[in-house]
């Protein structure tokens, strides 16, 4: 049966779920609420949605809403997730799940007693390198894995200023020195999309910010923060490594691929640069990249789609790579002409928060595995703030309590 959903933040990323939410089968209405009423109608209009909340507290308190979707700033989604999951409602949060290890806490306690429904949107678990790296797991390709890497490389200047002056108004600056660890789950929720385990422990290193433009300034920045660059070496549950790295100042085309991976097991090996990406085992290379990379969105109209085939000018419309195929098809027809975004992976974002209220089922990034995406960022920048201080990294479980 389908459900309504209240969209929370009408940001720049927000409307491309909302379109999408508004075309899937599975949702009978999409309405909007935001602190800025004029971006909320604004939305509602260019996307032909069913209408505005005045409030976030007045959208919980309807009957009429089912399900929330929550993309407002990054370091918001912990108390917001956790009021809507206590009102009764399902919810859908961009990354990160949170910023504290007891915001986390809550939130998967708050899914444990009301059995509501909970996904992360991390879009790395859908990226087409996970996606192949997780089937040559479950195939047994890569031996015995040891050691995982993950980089979030998204330089300031490629769209991230403008993103926080468009959020944080006239005092932009001091939300812009946001913890690149703390925002952990494009790196994390790739490496471990693929590779069942979790972090166990870590040591970090912060890089303080040298461009002295007010950014990354911890005079400034409400979360005293000055690293602009970190990178975290995490131990494993399964035995062995995980390195992350996450990039804000960095001489590196974050709009080709703005997150990239490598594992190495026993037997296998995989390696992405920008442009290329290999399978590697004894005795050879195989570019693979043909199975990775992903065909632009353009639009349906586009004169260049005339003489392709219908399935070929899906893949083109909606940005899917080749290993997405085998699960392509199980995408309601009602999406895959429109834009896609994030490596293929808004589609299967939203169609699988939709099976999941729907059906009454966990979805992939359920709480407890958004919970090892994101805390172990939590606890690497702690350490980072403390020299590379080795830690612990606690685990919040999984779902059947393992």
């Amino acid at each position: 049966m389908a459900f309504t959903l209240g969209i929370v933040g009408a940001g720049q990323f927000s409307g491309q779920f909302a379109t999408l939410f508004h075309h899937h089968p599975g949702v009978s209405a999409v309405y909007v609420t935001d602190v800025i009423r004029s971006r909320a109608d604004e939305l509602v209009r260019d996307a032909h949605l069913a209408g505005v909340f005045g409030t976030f507290d007045e959208m919980l308190a309807s009957p009429t809403i089912d399900a929330v979707a929550i993309f407002t700033q990054r370091w918001t989604h912990g108390p917001l997730v956790v009021k809507a999951l206590r009102a009764g409602k399902h919810v859908y949060s961009a990354v990160p799940m949170a910023i504290t290890v007891d915001e986390i806490a809550e939130i998967i306690d708050a899914v444990r007693e009301t059995g509501l429904t909970y996904m992360m949107g991390e879009t790395s678990y859908y990226n087409p390198s996970t996606v192949f790296a997780r089937q040559k797991v479950a195939d047994g390709a890569f031996g015995r894995l040891f050691y995982g890497e993950g980089d979030y490389v998204h330089d300031m200047d490629l769209g991230f200023y403008e993103a926080y002056q468009y959020s944080g108004g006239a005092d932009w600056k001091t939300t812009a020195s946001y913890p690149p660890l703390l925002y952990p789950t494009h790196s994390i929720g790739g490496v471990l999309g693929a590779w069942s385990t979790h972090a166990t422990a870590v040591s970090a290193i912060g890089v303080v910010d040298q461009r002295g433009d007010g950014v990354f300034d911890r005079s400034v920045s409400r979360f005293d923060n000055d690293f602009s660059n970190a990178t975290a070496l995490f131990e494993l549950a399964a035995g062995g490594s995980m390195r992350i790295n996450e990039f804000r100042r960095v001489g590196y085309p974050s709009h080709l691929r703005e997150s990239r991976f490598r594992w190495f097991g026993t037997d296998g090996s995989f390696e992405q640069l920008a442009t290329m990406t290999v399978w590697q085992d004894r005795e050879g290379v195989e570019d693979i990249s043909h199975l990775i990379d992903t065909h632009a969105s353009v639009s349906p109209d586009d004169p260049s789609l005339a003489n392709v085939t219908p399935a070929l000018r899906d893949s083109f419309v909606s940005g899917y790579a080749a290993i997405h195929d085998a699960e392509r098809s199980r995408i309601p027809a009602e999406l895959r002409s429109l834009h896609n975004g994030h490596e293929g992976s808004h589609h299967f974002l939203v169609d699988d928060f939709v099976r999941a209220v729907s059906k009454g089922t966990l979805p992939p990034v359920n709480a407890w595995q958004a919970a090892r995406f994101t805390l172990p960022g939590v606890i690497a920048h702690e350490s980072a703030r403390r020299g590379g201080e080795r830690l612990a990294v606690p685990d919040m479980g999984s779902p059947n309590g393992g």
